[in-house]
This record gives structure tokens, sequence and C-alpha cells, in this order.
């Protein structure tokens, strides 16, 4: 599975153009004609949607999804009435110590449908928007993954990471002489954590829906306190 970042493709715009020429599936020809906002476009004129999987693992070529949720956002409000959430039957066997973690049991995906059974409904809650996630090697390598296996054709996007924004945060801020001395570790970027930096309010985790809304939210805080809603998008997508 091939990693694109925004060092390969530098213009996103064209890119999904010509990937809508490549695409056999017409779902994914829709998606990518539905093209994506201008490089310099402001973050504040943005409709962004939130994304968030929970897996039955961490390796997108043996493991897959089992829940979907997002929310539409931009800076000033968050569209919780057109959130969206759906259990997803996953590829290969529900393990354990996934239970454990995101507490999805079989009961919960008793009749729930494949993928291809809303990955149209999927794509168009995506079209248009600027997705944003909290780590995107889960949603694109397992969204990826997913759609090679059922269709043989993958997907990429751009999205907002707003794990990346957390870690380069981090890195830009200078170390004093005591963290030297100490060899003090750098904050933790998880979801939660990060939030607890802009005083969000702790929400129960390994939840699709709620993540999706903790990140939204997290972005907003991001943007508020790091970056201007006059910043463009070619600084934060990937």
């Amino acid at each position: 599975m091939r990693n694109f970042s925004n060092q390969e493709i530098l213009n996103w715009k064209a890119f999904l153009q010509i990937k809508a020429l490549e695409s056999k599936d017409s779902r994914l020809t829709n998606f990518y004609n539905a093209s994506t906002y201008h490089e310099e476009i402001k973050l504040k004129d943005i409709d962004f949607v939130a994304l968030d999987f929970e897996t039955t693992g961490l390796d997108a070529d043996q493991n897959s999804i089992i829940s979907i949720g997002l929310v539409p956002f931009t800076l000033q409000r968050i569209a919780c009435r057109q959130a969206k959430h759906w259990f997803i039957t996953p590829e290969d066997k529900l393990q354990e110590d996934s239970i454990i973690i995101h507490g999805i049991t079989h009961s919960d995906l008793k009749g729930a449908p494949d993928l291809l059974r809303i990955l149209e409904q999927l794509l168009d809650e995506l079209a248009g928007k600027i997705v944003v996630v909290h780590y995107r090697r889960i949603e694109r390598d397992f969204f990826d993954a997913a759609l090679r296996s059922l269709i043989n054709e993958g997907i990429v996007f751009p999205v907002v990471d707003t794990m990346q924004i957390e870690a380069d945060i981090q890195q830009a801020r200078p170390r004093s002489f005591i963290d030297w001395l100490k060899n003090t570790r750098p904050e933790s970027i998880r979801l939660a954590n990060s939030r607890t930096r802009y005083n969000l309010p702790t929400y129960p985790p390994h939840d699709a829906l709620t993540d999706a809304i903790a990140t939204a939210e997290l972005l907003q805080a991001q943007i508020h306190h790091h970056f201007s809603p006059e910043t463009p998008i070619k600084k934060l997508w990937l």
C-alpha cells in the first residue's frame, strides 16, 4: 500500500481530477468529481467533516473497519444533527483484545451492513469537504485497503490530521534548560491528551462518533490558538 504525502501531491485539486478520469467505480468517480478546495482557500471558508474509524486491529492489511463516525463542521459550529454513525460487518474476525478496547461486541455487529452497502452514502458525506482525522494512518490506510479488497480499487484524498498538527506544535516548542537536564519527554499527542491541553471536556474514548466530534472540537481549538481563520488550507492538509 502506498502512503501519499503533501510532498508527493502538491496540487490536490488537479490530482483528484486525474483520479476521476482513472477510476472504474462510479461511486469513486462521483467522489473525485466533487473535487476539493483550491489550496489558497482560507480555513474560515471551508466545510470540514471529521471522520473516525474503529477497527479490529491496527494493521490495515490484516484488520478491518467495524464502526464509522462522522460529523460535518466549520470553524464556527459543529453540525451534530447531521452526524452519522454506522456499525460495519468486519472482513476479519472480531478479536477479544479489540473488544476490550472499543467495546463493540458480536451482538452490536449482528445485522450490520458490509462497507459496500453504505459506501455511496459515506462517500456522499465526504465529497467536496475537507476530511479531518486524528492519526491519518487509520482512516486513510484502512479505507484504501478495504476498497482494494472489495472493489479492487483504492482511495486517496486530502486530510487534515489533528495528531500531526499537535506533533508539529510540540516539536516547534523550544526546550528549556531544565527540560534538557531532565530529558523531559514530549507530551502525549493522543486525542484525549491533546484535548486536555486546550481545556476541552473529557469524552469516553473509542466510540467512532464521539471521537469524530472530539476531533472536530480539537481542530477548532488548534486553529484558534496556533493559526488563524485566514490561514490557507495548504498549510494544514496532507
